[in-house]
């Protein structure tokens, strides 16, 4: 045999002993179609198709297509919220910007007679008159301005109170079980419409108040303050218990150590550490308050009397605008006036707002906490 024509050889088995050449794939019955290789002796060096490829490529972009979406989704909705603002003090703004330009408006009010003292015919002093339907119309806000202060002021002595001596009763003293029925039942508070609330002030409070303290109105500031409190005691006290809950344990853990009682801890302890939410709670319960509406419609007599006595009827700007906007014409001087009003009280809740955050971040800058 010659060396040059040296075969391999082939086990009977099919495979190939020591330098033996891989098997020949067998032979097609049609000679003119290719033979196909099984996909399992292809070679990891080449590639197979690009469809996986493509699949994974769409499923990285996947991911970053739904985060972008739900990103411009939060953005859209904090923007729309903030315009809804704007819109609404625009709407209300334009409504009563003829208080300044329209001369048929200033032929029966302008600025000067709604707050300045003036003095009307059939009166033997200047008097501030809000009486808007008569044959001399008359326009004067400081009635309406003192009677929505003594309601606020009288619904924050009562909720504020109240509603902190709550919070640290709940987050302080309570145990779980008393937790678990307390908590709930001050928050159901501010689930109760407040025309019930108006309601039971009107029919049941009206009446104990006039027996117990003998006031010749039956409906009153301190009705209607001491109602307008059940609606602002659930905000207070929210925020107040969560304040009081954020406050580190070590802070209590420390002043224990150091002997301090339970109500040295609380006092000296907790309430300043939780100082920044306790002011914040007030904030919202002093907006809350003011610009409430029908509590202070059905309970405080609707009558607008300049006087610092809180056992006379009052009126509000809120009661007001709410009592007289369906019954005016539109565009005329009191449609006007009443849109004023609620530009006042617009800028009024805003103003409350914004120092009560400035007093916030004053508070934690001068107790070094990061806002």
């Amino acid at each position: 045999m010659n060396g040059n024509n040296i075969e391999p050889t082939r086990s009977p088995g099919g495979t190939s002993g020591p330098g033996a050449l891989p098997p020949r794939p067998a032979a097609s019955p049609h000679p003119h179609v290719p033979t196909t290789t099984p996909l399992g002796s292809l070679s990891t060096g080449i590639p197979q198709t690009t469809s996986s490829k493509r699949v994974r490529r769409l499923e990285s972009r996947r991911p970053h297509l739904t985060e972008r979406l739900t990103e411009l989704t939060i953005k859209v909705l904090a923007y729309s919220s903030v315009a809804a603002i704007v819109l609404i003090f625009l709407f209300i703004a334009k409504e009563a910007w003829p208080i300044f330009t329209s001369a048929a408006i200033h032929r029966e009010v302008t600025l000067a007679k709604m707050w300045f003292i003036q003095q009307w015919p059939g009166y033997d002093a200047p008097e501030h008159v809000w009486q808007p339907v008569s044959e001399i119309p008359k326009y004067a806000v400081w009635p309406l301005i003192v009677g929505t202060i003594k309601v606020t002021l009288i619904a924050m002595v009562v909720a504020v109170p109240l509603a902190i001596s709550a919070a640290v009763f709940v987050s302080q003293y309570a145990g779980r079980r008393t937790r678990e029925i307390v908590k709930p039942a001050i928050e159901f508070l501010a689930g109760i419409p407040s025309v019930v609330l108006g309601f039971f002030a009107l029919m049941v409070m009206a009446s104990w108040f006039q027996d117990l303290f003998g006031f010749d109105s039956r409906l009153n500031a301190v009705v209607a303050g001491v109602a307008l409190s059940f609606a602002v005691i659930p905000v207070v006290f929210t925020v107040c218990e969560e304040a009081l809950g954020a406050v580190p344990r070590s802070y209590v853990e420390a002043s224990a150590a150091l002997g301090a009682a339970r109500w040295q801890t609380i006092v000296k302890v907790i309430l300043p550490a939780a100082s920044p939410g306790i002011a914040a709670s007030i904030a919202l319960g002093l907006g809350r308050a003011f610009g409430e509406t029908m509590i202070v419609l059905m309970a405080s007599g609707n009558a607008a009397i300049l006087s610092a006595n809180p056992a006379e009827s009052v009126r509000t700007l809120s009661a007001t605008i709410a009592a007289e906007l369906a019954e005016v014409v539109f565009g005329g001087p009191h449609y006007t006036v009443l849109f004023t009003l609620a530009v006042l009280l617009f800028i009024v809740t805003f103003g409350i707002n914004f120092v009560g955050d400035q007093a916030i971040a004053r508070m934690k800058r001068k107790m070094g906490v990061a806002s």
